[in-house]
């Protein structure tokens, strides 16, 4: 048997051992050496000789010294404390509370959770086993059908391994040698768009066949006042605002009231009005923000005074120390960019080949910025003017219970992904500061105890050992299937077929849609996603775009049988009665909407690649 042959024997054997349930990383491993000494056998050559022992130290040493994948421990650490902690309950409760009147409440608050709670943890298992211990059963209870609760909570539950921060993304950046900054501001937008797309459906399929998604009874959609307020409004008035800003100007009749038995102090008072002017300070600093980062941020320094005033006075122009670098380096760009061979990246490797171009925001803000500026602060404006007009007692029981519930995990969540895409920290310091945050939210919500703790670290040791030795395991076959000629015979066959670019973009994804059936997310990237890279250059196809296409087209790995690991997650949480052909009936329509997603995206590329470019250049 020719070497290309055995590099494609290899590759069909990987599969087939894997799905009779063998451990990912020691079958790419025993592969890998099994295949590689007869690729390094030479008569005469003591085994003991052979140079896959050489390989496969150098790959071990590779992936323990690979600075991509230092964050991973932190980010699981991150996801383990939340979930640990157990902050998502008051968190459900208030955003029920909040989307009460909205066709099938409890599936868009638990959609909504999902996304939110994917995002702070980034584990699949996490996310869809808590929600189905907290949602599924009252979506039940409410008659929701089967197929919309499992469906929303499988699907839901996957949206943290796309949506930054993600693990998910941080692989696909040290396999495919790519910037995981980049990656992350590329992976945003889509995210988001596929989370809207999902909450589209569950409200159209409301709107359609109310029969899924009964209303709830008035009893559990009322929100529960506190006394005190109540007697706060017919002390002042019955609109929040004016009564909290009244109370604070005159706080005698207000600490007059009772709560709790006490008397409301001044201190309360002044709590419960900042509660209310949430929305309005996040609106200020949200516009403030974008100001200064597309206005005040680009602006250049001014030049020192004695500096202004020598050059004026010399008479001499001299150039920029940008225009000057350009010039060094133009001299030489011709031939040494000629003589220069093509060298694929290594795995691990996160430098970019190209330098990058100046990023729109560094030329500073179009001249339409300002007419959409003024605009967007326009419709702003008057929807704060309409919810502090129509803002009631349990309009703001509702907005306090989402400011103590939800806004410290935004807050931090925000933290860890404007330091990461702002370029203010690494992505490794970021996931440092996102771990931290989780300990500190849950020792300030009293939900973490010390063998809580102990489980969280355990569980980080343990998920980072298998991602590590699955580095190992997956540098070490794919070396050896390069070395038997395996990959070079897949390129040379695809490009016989000579394909257009979006002939090679639909089969890529589709075969790592079809792999995605039996094969977990990890699997493809670190074995089959190497496969494709090389041959994105000769169809002129950004990595980037390509990468988060495969991110998006992955959902479909958690949704579809016979893996589909949220759905077997969500089998072990659910009523006895449930199926498992209900659990995957029901994801069924969500693979569809990833499909949907994926054609939008390639149609639509800035939806992908518009913030990478804008914040960091071509």
């Amino acid at each position: 048997m020719s070497d290309p042959a055995l590099g494609l024997l290899m590759l069909g054997l990987i599969v087939v051992v894997i799905m009779l349930g063998f451990p990912t990383a020691f079958t790419l491993m025993g592969l890998g050496m099994f295949f590689g000494f007869f690729a390094y056998y030479r008569a005469g050559e003591s085994w003991a000789d052979n140079h896959i022992f050489d390989l496969m130290v150098q790959r071990t040493y590779g992936a323990m010294t690979n600075d991509v994948l230092i964050s991973i421990p932190l980010f699981v650490l991150m996801g383990y404390v939340m979930e640990r902690g157990a902050l998502v309950d008051k968190m459900f409760y208030s955003i029920q509370l909040a989307f009460r009147r909205v066709p099938a409440s409890l599936a868009v608050a638990t959609l909504i959770v999902c996304t939110f709670w994917g995002i702070a943890s980034g584990l699949v298992g996490a996310v869809v086993v808590l929600m189905g211990v907290i949602a599924f059963n009252p979506m039940l209870k409410a008659g929701y059908d089967v197929k919309l609760a499992s469906g929303v909570i499988t699907a839901g539950g996957t949206l943290g391994i796309l949506i930054p921060p993600s693990v998910m993304i941080i692989v696909y950046a040290a396999v495919a040698g790519q910037s995981v900054v980049k990656l992350y501001a590329a992976a945003m937008f889509p995210g988001f768009f596929l989370a809207f797309l999902y909450l589209v459906y569950i409200i159209g399929w409301a709107l359609i066949n109310p029969k899924i998604a009964p209303k709830l009874p008035e009893s559990e959609t009322r929100v529960p006042v506190r006394p005190w307020i109540a007697d706060l409004q017919q002390a002042y008035s019955h609109k929040m605002l004016p009564a909290l800003l009244t109370a604070a100007v005159a706080p005698s009749r207000a600490m007059a009231l009772t709560m709790d038995g006490a008397r409301v102090t001044y201190a309360t008072i002044l709590k419960n009005l900042g509660f209310a002017l949430v929305p309005l300070v996040l609106a200020l600093t949200t516009l403030w923000a974008a100001w200064w980062y597309v206005v005040i941020h680009p602006q250049p320094d001014a030049p020192a005074p004695a500096a202004i005033t020598e050059r004026v006075q010399s008479g001499a122009t001299v150039a920029p120390e940008e225009e000057k670098l350009e010039e060094l380096g133009a001299a030489q760009s011709g031939s040494a960019k000629e003589s220069e061979p093509e060298v694929l990246q290594q795995m691990g490797n996160a430098d970019l080949q190209n330098s990058p171009t100046n990023a729109p925001v560094d030329a500073g803000p179009p001249p339409e910025f300002y007419t959409y500026f003024a605009f967007t602060a326009a419709i702003i404006a008057l929807m704060l003017f309409y919810y502090y007009w129509t803002m009631g007692a349990a309009e703001f029981e509702v907005l306090r219970l989402l400011t103590s519930s939800v806004m410290p995990l935004g807050i931090l969540t925000a933290i860890v992904l404007a330091v990461i895409l702002l370029g203010i920290t690494t992505a490794t310091e970021s996931a440092a500061v996102g771990a931290a945050g989780a300990f500190l939210l849950a020792f300030q919500a009293r939900t973490l105890d010390w063998k809580r703790t102990k489980e969280a670290v355990f569980l980080t040791a343990k998920t980072t050992s298998m991602v590590c030795w699955l580095f190992v395991g997956s540098a070490l076959f794919s070396a050896v299937f390069a070395i038997l000629g395996g990959q070079a015979l897949l390129e040379s066959w695809v490009l016989s077929l000579n394909l257009t670019p979006v002939q090679f973009m639909i089969l890529s994804q589709a075969i790592i849609f079809i792999l995605g059936w039996p094969l977990e997310w990890t699997e493809i990237i670190v074995i089959f996603v190497p496969i494709f890279l090389p041959m994105l250059k000769h169809f002129g196809i950004d990595p980037i775009l390509w990468g988060v296409l495969v991110f998006v087209n992955l959902q479909a790995a958690f949704l579809s049988p016979p893996v589909a690991m949220s759905a077997f997650y969500l089998k072990g949480v659910a009523p006895s009665h449930v199926t498992l052909n209900q659990i995957f009936s029901g994801m069924m329509p969500y693979m569809l909407i990833v499909i949907i997603c994926m054609v939008l995206m390639y149609i639509w590329p800035g939806l992908t690649l518009w913030l990478p470019n804008y914040l960091y250049g071509n």
